[in-house]
């Protein structure tokens, strides 16, 4: 788990697939649809990592700082 003022996402490996689990995922903009997994949730959202998948690590970076800010916002109130 990751957590910044608050958690930021798990990691969970499976047979096939890492899971990374945003808390807040819901409420962060995508705008590179990293987003693959749990999104008919209302809060959470994940991505799955499978073995051969390209990963945009600058569209993965803004995300993980989106979802820092978020924390950092909630408990400035």
């Amino acid at each position: 788990m990751w957590s910044h003022q608050g958690p930021i996402c798990t990691g969970e490996t499976y047979k096939s697939v890492v899971k990374l689990t945003f808390f807040k995922g819901a409420s962060l903009k995508d705008p590179s649809g990293l987003f693959n997994s749990s999104l008919e949730g209302n809060i959470r959202r994940a991505i799955d990592f499978h073995e051969d998948d390209e990963i945009d690590e600058k569209a993965f970076a803004t995300l993980i700082r989106a979802a820092v800010s978020l924390n950092e916002s909630s408990n400035h109130g």
